[in-house]
């Protein structure tokens, strides 16, 4: 991309809640569709004398995200204060991780543009989550259902070079988390959150430009959009000789320009100390060993393992393990048809765009892989015609019923009987003498229209290999 002369420098810090049944130091609940302050007890809202207990799930589940992460595990960690104050925290100061995190020196791969991409992780700390703040007139008032959920906060070296990039980490980083199970990743509910770093210096310069941070972005596409513009906005400072402040903004994705919310020329200071009330969090190798047993496959090496297993080309097997319940139910379709590319490409085409145009997840196709398995199988054997197969599959998605059930309702079986064909055909020949003779004398394209009136005859039902090679023959006047 042109940058007009300047290297942009990016780095990421994505907010992960974890998928734990109660918050990170008490038992509330941490369903997400409560009623306003529903899940709150005297510690998720600070009340004095309360006291914190680290829940042990979400201890685990970060340290399996680290690992997946490519992180080394600390076998101390320690959580800290966090002092400031903002209505949205009750105690004021938010229980985190500061010099001590749990996980750390970590890096992950991905692929754009045909080329892989290896961004370092310099961090991946516990913490818990603010209250929200809901804005409605000249009031505001505070929800703290949300204070308290377990994050795991995932930070990036700065090794990101183009908004392109940044969305695609992103992904990647909600692809493993899901892949684990440890976060849903849902954007809308902001169960996964990113802060964008933004600078930009001259090419060849050996110290990074001011650094800007754009919090609270909750899209893929946002990210790249609001990273976008703070690069052009930045670079065209620069070349106005004017000073970049080091300051926080927010993305507007209606006017589609990052707004200053506050300077940080005098960022405060936060004056972390170790948490008095909570003990460091210790980790054994066995720990560590046990819970890297209780890994899954994760998507880059099933990817892999799909184009050397099922002889997938690379496009596919990215697509296919883009999710792992997708995954899941290409890997189950594949062993129970023995056809791994038809149902690569059944999955690729038909099912995928059922899935996006009733918005439908794939835990949701009332096209289950049993269901698919025996599409692709009456295609095998002949029974049905590939063109047929597209309206017994949508009959299945409408329905619900199986293969079998909608063959025999519609009467949709393939007609393989060549003498049947034959006469068909010979029909078809001595109703066209002169197509006939168009083909013969060198019109081969002609050859299509022979096979679409002789599928307009049997109703779509004959076999289109039959109908060709018939064709030939008799065309060549054998």
């Amino acid at each position: 991309m042109d940058f007009r002369g300047y290297e942009p420098v990016i780095g990421l810090e994505i907010h992960a809640q974890l998928k734990t049944q109660s918050k990170m130091f008490c038992s509330d609940s941490t369903k997400f569709d409560a009623l306003d302050n529903e899940n709150t007890s005297p510690v998720s809202v600070g009340m004095p004398g309360a006291l914190p207990v680290i829940n042990k799930k979400a201890v685990e589940m970060s340290i399996q995200a680290g690992l997946a992460l490519g992180c080394q595990i600390r076998h101390k960690s320690v959580f800290a204060r966090k002092n400031y104050f903002y209505p949205d925290l009750p105690k004021g100061y938010q229980i985190s991780q500061y010099d001590q995190p749990l996980c750390e020196h970590g890096k992950i791969q991905f692929v754009l543009d045909n080329e892989v991409k290896t961004i370092s992780i310099t961090r991946a700390h516990m913490e818990e989550d603010a209250g929200q703040s809901q804005h409605i007139g000249e009031y505001t008032l505070i929800n703290y259902n949300r204070s308290g959920v377990p994050l795991l906060e995932i930070v990036s070296g700065p090794d990101l070079r183009t908004a392109k990039e940044a969305a695609e980490y992103a992904r990647t980083v909600r692809q493993i988390l899901r892949y684990l199970d440890v976060c849903d990743g849902n954007l809308e509910e902001g169960s996964l959150r990113c802060d964008c770093n933004v600078s930009v210096r001259k090419i060849g310069a050996p110290e990074f430009g001011t650094k800007v941070e754009i919090k609270n972005i909750n899209s893929f596409r946002f990210i790249e959009k609001a990273i976008e513009f703070e690069i052009d906005r930045q670079i065209d400072m620069v070349e106005q000789g004017q000073k970049i402040s080091q300051e926080t903004r927010l993305f507007d994705p209606d006017k589609n320009q990052t707004i200053s919310m506050r300077s940080k020329e005098n960022a405060q200071e936060y004056r972390y100390f170790p948490d008095p009330d909570l003990l460091p969090v210790i980790v054994t190798d066995e720990e560590i060993q046990r819970l890297k047993s209780l890994l899954p496959e994760l998507p880059v090496q099933r990817a892999q393992r799909f184009i050397k297993e099922f002889q997938l080309p690379e496009y596919d097997a990215l697509i296919l393990t883009a999710e792992k319940e997708l995954a899941d139910y290409f890997e189950k379709t594949a062993l129970q048809s023995k056809n791994a590319k038809a149902a690569s490409n059944w999955i690729m085409t038909e099912l995928l765009r059922e899935l996006k145009q009733t918005e439908k997840h794939i835990s949701q196709s009332p096209v289950s892989e049993a269901t698919l398995s025996e599409l692709i199988g009456m295609i095998d054997q002949n029974i049905i015609s590939g063109k047929m197969a597209k309206s017994v599959f949508s009959e299945c998605w409408k329905t619900g019923k199986s293969p079998a059930q909608i063959v025999k309702e519609h009467n949709w079986v393939q007609i393989t009987d060549t003498n049947a064909i034959e006469k068909v055909i010979e029909d078809i020949l001595a109703q066209n003498p002169s197509q006939v003779a168009d083909f013969r004398g060198g019109r081969t394209k002609v050859f299509g229209f022979f096979v679409g009136l002789a599928m307009k005859a049997t109703k779509g039902q004959a076999s289109p290999d039959l109908v060709n090679q018939i064709l030939t023959i008799k065309l060549s006047g054998q």
